[in-house]
């Protein structure tokens, strides 16, 4: 296969149907992803036969059990798929509000209208619902799409765009509108990346290796993060209460997510009375704790912390620990090391709250409140593409909104510059 050749047919077809998606009718997208969502459930057998390919596969190339587990389709997995279709045909559809209409002295009126982004590339791995979360997202704000998924799960990809045609058909969209690109070989995605004549933004699901790759190398604005280093402060004003069960969900409730704290910060004014109380609850749940010199004075079995780790996404049950000088360096220390994905801070005292929310630069910032609420579904978006901690056009989760921009919209009335 002449691998551009066919990147770029993808690209031409997939802007020639971004215009036909975008003046679309709401009404008519909707058809499209709960038609979809009917063709996934008829086609259930051939779902679980093209993903069984793909686990064997997998097992034969040396795929590890949380990579099987992530690339498995099982019943519950498609029904959630038809389930998200459903969910995300009943969100408000963004395009074509039109907001901040005002008069000027001219007497025009001047406003800004949401319309889609045009032609989405999305690059992921592993998991296939990827495909189907993506493409209802694309769709429903009015934008044409081309998914490009791991090669491990191309067969199951390949029978979820089965069903994804048979949705965009039936609705009378063109099947070009979602296209899975069909080929394994790595030179589709440079292909894909550097296309701005056809590709309006990227999105990269995946791991860190991923995305910095892409972002590279793209040729095209890319929506995307690297990494959560996401830190909770707990003031010297903190309810100790609020402090140790925000602290420990937003490292145990999940240890494998973006959002999941990564670094505990707490005031040295309260550290003897709290590191205690803390370092019992994450230590019954098997929780590795490396904290500075100051902490580990106070608890001596905790292992030293390195620079390193201040830096460190562990995704993993332990927890970076650094006792410090009040809130100017906990700011300090956050501004330093965070990825500027989310932060929060425990603390009954409103000014320092402020504070702390105007300082801390990251995409999401909190009070007295669980880094694991950083999420499209817990924010209200009904669902999200990814998370943006990019400070321009998107940032923090990014919902059906994110995949839309805004242009400006002029009413008169035979009105003429003087």
């Amino acid at each position: 296969m002449d691998v551009a050749a066919y990147m770029a047919e993808l690209g031409q077809q997939a802007r020639a149907a971004a215009r036909e998606v975008a003046r679309s009718t709401t009404a008519v997208r909707n058809q499209a992803l709960l038609a979809t969502a009917r063709a996934l459930s008829a086609a259930r057998t051939e779902l679980v036969r093209a993903n069984h390919k793909d686990l064997e596969n997998g097992r034969a190339n040396g795929l590890d059990d949380a990579m099987l587990d992530r690339l498995e389709l099982t019943g519950a997995r498609i029904d959630t798929m038809i389930e998200g279709l459903k969910q995300v045909a009943g969100l408000p559809d963004p395009v074509g509000e039109i907001a901040d209409m005002t008069y000027r002295p001219s007497g025009i009126q001047v406003g800004k209208m949401r319309v889609p982004l045009g032609v989405i590339g999305i690059i992921y791995e592993s998991r296939p619902n990827v495909t189907v979360e993506a493409a209802s997202l694309c769709l429903k704000s009015g934008n044409a799409t081309i998914l490009r998924g791991g090669s491990e799960a191309i067969h199951s990809n390949q029978a979820i765009a089965a069903c994804l045609a048979t949705g965009l058909a039936e609705a009378g969209l063109p099947e070009t509108a979602v296209q899975v690109v069909a080929t394994t070989d790595r030179a589709a995605v440079g292909e894909l990346i550097t296309m701005p004549q056809y590709v309006d933004v990227i999105v990269p699901r995946g791991g860190k290796g991923l995305i910095e790759r892409i972002s590279r190398d793209a040729r095209v604005p890319v929506i995307k993060h690297l990494d959560g280093v996401c830190h909770v402060y707990v003031d010297s004003h903190a309810d100790p209460e609020k402090a140790l069960k925000v602290a420990v969900n937003a490292k145990t409730h999940r240890y494998g997510t973006c959002n999941t704290m990564e670094t505990l910060l707490v005031d040295e004014e309260i550290a003897d009375d709290l590191l205690p109380l803390l370092a019992q609850e994450f230590f019954a749940k098997g929780v590795e704790l490396r904290g500075c010199e100051r902490t580990r004075a106070v608890l001596p079995d905790v292992i030293a912390a390195t620079e390193e780790d201040w830096h460190s996404e562990y995704l993993a049950p332990i927890l970076a620990v650094r006792v410090v000088a009040g809130l100017d360096a906990a700011i300090d220390h956050i501004n330093r090391y965070s990825s500027q994905h989310t932060e929060s801070i425990i603390t009954e005292n409103y000014t320092r709250a402020r504070r702390f929310l105007t300082e801390v630069d990251s995409s999401s910032v909190m009070v007295n409140a669980s880094t694991r609420f950083a999420d499209g579904f817990e924010y209200g978006l009904g669902a999200e593409i990814g998370i943006s901690t990019d400070k321009l056009h998107a940032r923090g989760p990014v919902g059906l909104e994110g995949l839309t921009s805004q242009k400006y919209v002029v009413f008169g009335d035979g009105h003429i510059r003087t």
